[in-house]
């Protein structure tokens, strides 16, 4: 069955003015609500993401916190420690200037103390490696001593003598005899007799045969008595002039001297110090 020719369609007819009007300002109304709603939601999310944050950085602020006050508390003592630390090292100085003083003054009290035992011995002589006896006289030693070395000492001119302690308890050498004579100018007749008596009969010193002592014959020594202090001395620059090899030390007064040849200087030994001066 034929159909007839198509109906031409009819086109749909345009929207009256008033109905596009709504549509735009019902888009602009949406707009807003989409703008407001996503503000809303923006500012939410921002106070969820600022509270979030500071709810975790608050730990860590806190420890910070203590952090900084510990700092401020480690400052404050480390400036304490400081301050202690500078009162400490001005009271340590003034205790090592006064230390290194009191060193000095007892460096100068021992030598007054040295000089004025020395002064006390000033008329004393000592005789050494005299051999022992029970029933001894040492007043009898001495005046025979000063026969055979031809001093003339009389009994008045010998104030006091007697033996004295050793001083190395552990030494088999006799005790040695100390003699006080009764002026400098006594003592010095008889150690410079004795002397040149020795230089005399350098084969036959001085010795215990010639003051009656029978049986090995020792050599018996006169020098001045020194005093403890000078008799250390004394001993230290013995060795160390023989170490160097030096020809002569002897005590004048007290004072120890030393030189190493004839010709050479004479070196006065006042201190265990001055030992530096033997080379």
């Amino acid at each position: 069955m034929n159909r007839g020719p198509k109906r031409q369609a009819v086109s749909s007819p345009s929207p009256p003015p008033a109905l596009v009007s709504d549509k735009d300002e019902l888009r602009c109304i949406i707009k807003e609500i989409i703008k407001e709603e996503f503000s809303e939601m923006l500012t939410h999310l921002n106070k969820t993401v600022i509270s979030t944050i500071n709810q975790e950085l608050l730990p860590i602020k806190e420890e910070i916190e203590g952090i900084r006050e510990s700092m401020f508390f480690m400052n404050a003592k480390f400036e304490d420690l400081k301050k202690g630390h500078e009162s400490s090292k001005e009271t340590v100085k003034k205790l090592e200037q006064e230390n290194q003083e009191l060193k000095t003054t007892v460096v100068e009290l021992n030598e007054r103390l040295n000089n004025l035992e020395q002064q006390s011995r000033s008329n004393n002589l000592e005789v050494q490696c005299v051999p022992e006896n029970k029933n001894e006289n040492v007043y009898s030693i001495i005046a025979q001593l000063a026969r055979v070395v031809n001093c003339d000492i009389s009994e008045k001119d010998v104030v006091h003598c007697t033996r004295i302690a050793k001083t190395n308890s552990s030494s088999t050498r006799p005790r040695s005899i100390i003699v006080q004579l009764s002026t400098i100018r006594k003592r010095d007749e008889l150690l410079a007799a004795t002397i040149k008596y020795n230089k005399t009969n350098p084969q036959d010193k001085l010795n215990c045969s010639h003051l009656g002592y029978a049986g090995p014959i020792t050599p018996v020594y006169v020098a001045e008595h020194l005093s403890p202090t000078n008799r250390a001395l004394h001993a230290a620059t013995r060795i160390k002039a023989k170490e160097k090899n030096y020809k002569y030390i002897w005590v004048r007064n007290g004072r120890i001297f030393v030189r190493k040849t004839d010709g050479e200087e004479v070196l006065q030994i006042k201190t265990k110090n001055g030992l530096s001066k033997i080379i």
